[in-house]
């Protein structure tokens, strides 16, 4: 089974290469369930319902989100009636929505995905260490193939992530950065990671947004409006490949295409 992570989809930009290469993408790599991260994909901030349901109707399957997801209002509503649309597991109960879903393929197979959030630098919500295992045990009696989104900004946290649940989940991929990283690997017991898989987006940019106003931020300390750029959009993805029986992951490739190589591949 194969299985594509697409990093944080940023505005405008981010949605287009995803509506115009993501199912010749899909096709090129036998790709058989599709994950987005979709929480930037509004303007940069947040997901709306025509947003979300555009990018399901691209081809995603499960959309994941971060830190980011409660920033346009109606999403409240779309999260409580779109199981589709993941916010962290770690939020406290109560909260709209959930953090995991067990996905089928289009010939019926299981995966499961689960979202969550790092604590270093970011709000201090539960503990996903623990809230985390919770759920692998929940979701282990429908399949063995889980992948967790792992949102969280400490490169520490994301790898100690992965060690924590080697061998009990098929992949730990990180987003949030928008930086891809290169340290992707299979751990010892079976369980793919990668700290980051990176932006869908403008990459001409300070991570999706304007340079100019990022800039002046870091120069003058001064509050500034972001808005995303457009220029050099690039998908940043990794592909997972594992085992259904035993639900551990026998390879992990990043990729990283820009406009003119996605058109190539379909």
């Amino acid at each position: 089974m194969k299985i594509l992570l697409v990093g944080d989809i940023v505005g405008k930009p981010g949605r287009e290469l995803v509506r115009k290469s993501l199912r010749g993408l899909v096709a090129h790599h036998e790709i058989d369930l599709v994950i987005a991260n979709a929480e930037n994909s509004a303007a940069g901030f947040g997901v709306t319902k025509d947003i979300g349901d555009t990018l399901l109707e691209s081809g995603v399957d499960v959309m994941t989100s971060g830190n980011h997801i409660w920033d346009k209002k109606e999403v409240i509503e779309y999260i409580k009636t779109e199981p589709r649309l993941l916010r962290p597991i770690n939020y406290p109960a109560g909260v709209a929505g959930r953090g995991s879903y067990v996905a089928q393929t289009s010939d019926g197979r299981a995966v499961g995905v689960i979202n969550a959030m790092g604590r270093v630098f970011m709000t201090p919500i539960d503990d996903p260490f623990a809230v985390v295992l919770r759920e692998i045990e929940a979701i282990r009696a429908k399949t063995r193939v889980i992948i967790v989104d792992f949102h969280a900004e400490a490169t520490s946290e994301k790898v100690a992530m992965g060690w924590h649940l080697d061998g009990k989940v098929t992949a730990v991929i990180g987003t949030h950065t928008h930086v891809q990283t290169a340290d992707e690997r299979i751990l010892p017991n079976g369980t793919a990671c990668l700290t980051d898989v990176g932006m869908t987006g403008p990459h001409d940019s300070i991570i999706g947004m304007e340079v100019e106003p990022s800039l002046s931020r870091f120069l003058t300390g001064m509050p500034t409006r972001f808005e995303p750029a457009t220029g050099n959009p690039r998908l940043n993805a990794v592909i997972i490949e594992a085992d259904e029986k035993t639900g551990r992951a026998t390879a992990v490739t990043r990729i990283s295409h820009s406009e003119k190589e996605l058109a190539a591949i379909g």
